[in-house]
């Protein structure tokens, strides 16, 4: 198993936007809904990303779920390259919970070997990042 390095932050302020796509549910109302992701990463991380996410809402106010697959292209720390990032999300009655990990060995260029997990922070309708990561020594 290959040692983690220490663990290093990165943070800073995201733009997000959001588009409906195409959904296999035909259903109505449709619990389920697609949609893209592209997002544009400042501060410790200058990059932009590309994704898509799967939402399910119920017929319960406050309750709903998410999971979302986006690669992120950029700079993290002056080093270059991509990775992808997972996203498992609930809400449970108003009450949020949200994983966002690395996908394992996604990193690519400068990023080969990086591990971690972000935060997003949604203040005033403003989108801010945490990231805490590490890179894995070669084995």
């Amino acid at each position: 198993m290959p040692e983690l390095r220490s663990i290093q932050r990165a943070s800073g302020p995201f733009e997000v936007t959001l588009a409906p796509l195409a959904s296999a549910w035909a259903g109505d109302p449709a619990p389920l809904a697609r949609m893209s992701i592209e997002k544009q990463f400042t501060g410790d991380l200058s990059a932009s990303s590309r994704g898509e996410m799967l939402s399910a809402s119920t017929a319960v106010k406050g309750s709903a779920g998410y999971v979302a697959i986006e690669k992120v292209t950029g700079t993290l720390h002056g080093r270059e390259g991509t990775f992808v990032l997972q996203h498992t999300g609930t809400m449970d009655r108003g009450v949020p919970s949200l994983a966002i990990t690395v996908v394992p060995d996604s990193g690519t260029g400068a990023l080969a070997g990086l591990t971690g997990s972000m935060q997003i922070i949604i203040d005033n309708k403003r989108h801010s990042y945490i990231f805490d990561y590490s890179f894995a020594d070669a084995a």
